[in-house]
């Protein structure tokens, strides 16, 4: 049933229909007269409410669960709510500073997606998940260089700006390592990590490196670091599960259940979050409005991240069950997602 405009209620009812919703979003339970009256500032008494309840009912707004008295949103409440009513709480000075913090500093890409990911599971109580990147960047740059003793650092520049590192060991000389550093410049910069990967082991294997003994050895230890490419990667990184099994969740278990076999499903997971990057915007999915997780009646809140160019690369969200916190998590994962963007830019 599409919700009714909400010009179509009156202002008693708006106000009802809010407090009830948040109400349900605060507690998981659903919210009755007499608690609407006593703590809602509507000076209206329990039957007069009820009146109200039962249009917003009738109209598709709220239900009435079997086992209780109070009313609880619909979907269509839900998407009416998220679209026409919500106030976003946008995140804490503390919060939006860890975000940075833990996104924003050196280290793999890799490390920072996964970071992603168990920061909107801690942030929002729901389970996180990234979608990685699919395209693999051309090389900006590609240097070898000695850090210490027997260590030498493998770093990658793309063309996108992410920069990744990857320590080896190099117990050769100097020498040996500048001319590594050198031949794979020449060779890896303008290339994806792949295409440059396939002609330096051709080139290697057909003698035709000009390299000596030493620093071929160096330049196959350093590539080899780098042997998990892109196609080898995880499409979807899940963090948080945990999260769903708390209090509220114990008597629906079987909803529970069914959401964790749905994000046991990672290449479908990672086609709805496509849709998200096909659009280029926040997408909020409530319950049955998408097929993969209309059987455990969940929400996703999805945003795409991007590179310095502005071009989408990937999504980042959260699932979880449909009473989430909507105002809280909706600015979260806009803000997660333009701070990851950083390090693609």
């Amino acid at each position: 049933m599409p919700a009714p405009p909400l010009t179509d209620l009156t202002t008693r009812a708006r106000d009802i229909f809010r407090l009830v919703v948040e109400g349900y979003l605060d507690s998981g339970q659903p919210v009755g007269s007499k608690a609407l009256a006593g703590g809602g500032g509507l000076n209206l008494s329990p039957a007069s409410i009820r009146s109200v309840l039962a249009e917003l009912e009738d109209v598709g707004l709220l239900a009435a669960p079997h086992t209780s008295a109070g009313r609880m949103p619909t979907e269509t409440g839900l998407r009416l709510f998220v679209d026409a009513m919500m106030q976003v709480a946008e995140p804490s000075v503390h919060e939006q500073a860890a975000i940075a913090q833990r996104l924003t500093g050196a280290g793999p890409i890799e490390q920072a997606l996964e970071e992603a990911s168990a920061l909107l599971s801690d942030l929002s109580g729901a389970a996180g998940i990234v979608m990685v990147p699919k395209r693999e960047p051309r090389l900006a740059q590609v240097r070898l260089l000695r850090i210490a003793p027997g260590r030498a650092l493998a770093v990658l520049v793309g063309e996108d700006g992410a920069v990744e590192n990857r320590l080896f060991e190099a117990a050769e000389g100097d020498e040996s390592l500048e001319q590594a550093d050198n031949y794979l410049r020449a060779r890896m910069t303008g290339r994806t990590l792949s295409e440059a990967s396939a002609a330096i082991a051709a080139e290697i294997t057909g003698g035709r490196s000009a390299l000596d003994t030493a620093s071929t050895d160096l330049v196959q230890r350093g590539l080899a670091v780098w042997s998990e490419d892109a196609a080898r990667r995880p499409v979807l990184i899940v963090r948080g599960q945990a999260n769903l099994l708390d209090a509220a969740a114990l008597g629906d278990i079987e909803r529970v259940r069914l959401l964790i076999e749905e994000l046991e499903s990672r290449e479908a997971v990672a086609r709805l979050l496509d849709s998200a990057r096909k659009a280029e915007a926040m997408r909020i999915f409530i319950g049955s409005e998408n097929r993969l997780f209309s059987l455990s009646g969940s929400s996703v809140i999805a945003a795409p991240y991007r590179d310095r160019e502005g071009r989408v690369v990937g999504v980042l969200g959260v699932i979880g069950p449909t009473r989430l916190n909507y105002a809280r998590v909706v600015p979260m994962v806009d803000f997660t997602a333009r701070q990851l963007a950083k390090r693609f830019g």
